[in-house]
């Protein structure tokens, strides 16, 4: 049985014998007229006409002096028909092959087929080549979608192969492309500008997560790979920005799961003048425009949940929700009663537990049962340190967040604008990260000393693509294009590249 070192012994071979035939095998230009599926689409207004189409080869069959290759684009696949008696011989200063070199194609292989759009007598669309040229040659043969590649690893290391022969992981990621434009149209169109924010933080907010620790060499200091946007958002809210927001990468030094990744997108809006009521509408309104552009639908089967964001959305009092479930009061209680609910439903807990961790542990473990869409509000203070507090019950926050599916899909604040008051609640956040707790937040000053400035009262909210692979139906690793994976190097790669690896 051939392996992958005797195909592509026989590919470099015919890389060396079109070498020899002065034939450049990786020319820099290419030309097309027309897409493949636009062929197929038009073919009434295109038969008999001139078109230039490019791709890569799918399957090549050849009877004596005739051959039939089948090409695909982005679009789809389409058949060239080549002759001897109509296909231009052999130039190799254009990179164009002839009858006689066409056993030196193969499958992957990428060309460019000039030609008159046809059918055939078996009444298949296709190209009848007058000009074949060579534009990529393949080194190693793709697995053809009969035999398909399923092999979990495989695909996701070499994930180039996986959306060539899988096309439904290939348009996944066209509809993840579209999610995103729908969010920046709605919010575009809504007055929002869009301002990129860095990345490489002092010191790193907004969120609770462990940070990735870089150093920078100009300034001789370590720098925080962002956990949010939050805070240099709200900065321009103080600059004089009105509506801005920002989609991007953060990073959070945490576990893998089935809805998080370390490393994944995300989005901000924060809107001056705007309180948390204005916001959930303004939220349900973009959700809604945003998975009907991308999906076509309101209503999803999602892992077992029947889902439909055209209802009414439901709002759920958090403390309520929590004595209702556990009978505790989240207010009143003890560590040692928040501890013993742990306990009694077989939740994790930790050496350096605190009330408030305890808590919302036991607030997700009511959560991945809800089927949604419900809002949960009245967040206690203590759960959240960044949120402006409710004026007619000051033990909550005129927070929001989205619950659908089993899971929270974004998060929703009237934003904190005290800077006395901010302060203060970064200082108790940073006794907490002193006492071991590696996700409270720090203390930013220089964020202190922007709210003494002033800012306006304003909503904020931030939401990743999580939305996208719950509605998707994926896991995070399924939902981005090329997942962190542990670096390794097989022993078939070590033994094609000696040259590489012969000091290993």
């Amino acid at each position: 049985m051939a392996t992958l070192k005797d195909y592509r012994d026989e590919r470099l071979r015919k890389l060396t014998e079109l070498k020899q035939l002065g034939i450049n095998p990786y020319p820099a230009k290419a030309g097309r007229t027309h897409l493949l599926k636009q062929i197929v689409a038009d073919f009434d207004a295109l038969q008999g006409q001139g078109v230039t189409v490019v791709g890569r080869v799918q399957n090549i069959r050849k009877f004596g002096k005739i051959a039939f290759v089948v090409v695909a684009d982005q679009s789809g696949e389409l058949q060239l028909f080549l002759s001897g008696e109509n296909l231009a011989v052999l130039d190799a200063t254009q990179s164009r092959l002839g009858m006689e070199q066409l056993p030196l194609l193969d499958t992957g292989d990428f060309v460019e087929a000039r030609g008159v759009v046809v059918k055939t007598k078996t009444g298949e669309i296709s190209v009848e080549v007058h000009e074949l040229r060579l534009l990529a040659k393949s080194l190693r043969p793709m697995p053809s979608k009969q035999e398909g590649f399923t092999n979990k690893e495989e695909r996701m290391r070499r994930r180039y192969v996986d959306m060539n022969v899988n096309e439904d992981v290939r348009q996944r990621f066209i509809r993840r492309s579209m999610f995103w434009r729908a969010t920046r149209d709605f919010l575009n169109e809504r007055g929002f500008t869009e301002v990129n924010v860095p990345v490489l933080e002092h010191t790193t907010g907004g969120a609770d997560a462990n940070p990735f620790v870089t150093h920078m060499d100009a300034l001789g200091q370590d720098f925080y790979l962002r956990i949010s946007h939050e805070l240099p958002l709200k900065r321009l809210l103080g600059a004089g920005f009105e509506k801005v927001y920002d989609i991007g990468p953060r990073f959070r030094n945490e576990n893998y799961s089935d809805e998080h990744l370390p490393e994944h997108i995300a989005m901000e809006w924060y809107w001056a003048y705007a309180d948390w009521q204005d916001g959930i509408q303004f939220q349900e309104d973009l959700f809604k425009h945003v998975l009907e552009q991308t999906f076509g639908a309101l209503q999803f089967k999602l892992d077992g949940f029947e889902v439909d964001l055209s209802k009414p959305w439901e709002r759920w009092d958090y403390a309520e929700t929590i004595q209702k479930r556990y009978g505790i009061d989240p207010y009143n209680c003890t560590l040692e009663e928040v501890t013993k609910a742990l306990e009694d439903n077989n939740l994790e807990i930790e050496k350096a537990e605190n009330k408030s961790r305890g808590i919302d542990k036991l607030w997700k473990n009511i959560r991945k049962d809800v089927a949604g869409p419900v809002w949960l509000i009245n967040t206690p203070l203590f759960i959240s340190p960044l949120a402006k507090t409710n004026p007619e019950r000051p033990e909550t926050t005129q927070r929001a967040q989205v619950v659908i599916a089993g899971s929270e899909l974004c998060n929703l604040f009237s934003e904190l604008n005290d800077p006395l008051d901010q302060l203060n609640r970064f200082v108790e956040q940073q006794r907490m990260r002193d006492a071991g707790d590696d996700e409270a937040m720090m203390l930013d000053i220089d964020f202190v000393e922007m709210l003494e400035y002033g800012m306006p009262p304003a909503c904020g909210l931030g939401f990743s693509e999580r939305v996208f692979w719950i509605f998707e139906g994926v896991t995070a690793r399924e939902g981005v294009p090329f997942p962190q994976l542990r670096s390794e190097v097989d022993e078939t790669t070590r033994s094609l590249y000696p040259e590489v690896y012969s000091q290993n």
